[in-house]
C-alpha cells in the first residue's frame, strides 16, 4: 500500500501539535518525558519539531497523559489554528 504524500495543511497540523506538546513540556527532560511515555526520546524530538506531522494517536495519547493536558485540550488548540488559517486564506 502507498502512503500519500501529506498536505501543506496537514504538515502544519503537525508541526502546531509538536508545538503544542513542547510548550506543555516546560522544563520537564525531553528524557524523562519520552520514557514515562513508553516512548523513544528520538520520537519525542521528532513529533515536537514536527518531523513527524502524523504521530500514532496512542502516541500522542501517552505523551499527553504524562504532561497531563487532555486531548481534548490539545485538539482544540489544534482546531481552533486550522479555523483560524483557513479564514486568514478564505
Amino acid at each position: 500500500m502507498v502512503r500519500l504524500p501529506l498536505t501543506p495543511a496537514e504538515v502544519e497540523r503537525g508541526r502546531r501539535l509538536g508545538a503544542l506538546l513542547r510548550r506543555a513540556r516546560g522544563d520537564r527532560s525531553m528524557l524523562q518525558t519520552a520514557l514515562a511515555a513508553r516512548i523513544s526520546p528520538e520520537t519525542l524530538r521528532k513529533i515536537e519539531s514536527g518531523r513527524v506531522a502524523t504521530p500514532a494517536f496512542t502516541t500522542v495519547a501517552a505523551v499527553a497523559a504524562v504532561l497531563d493536558v487532555s486531548l481534548d485540550t490539545l485538539w482544540a488548540e489544534v482546531d481552533r489554528n486550522d479555523a483560524q488559517d483557513a479564514a486568514a486564506t478564505g
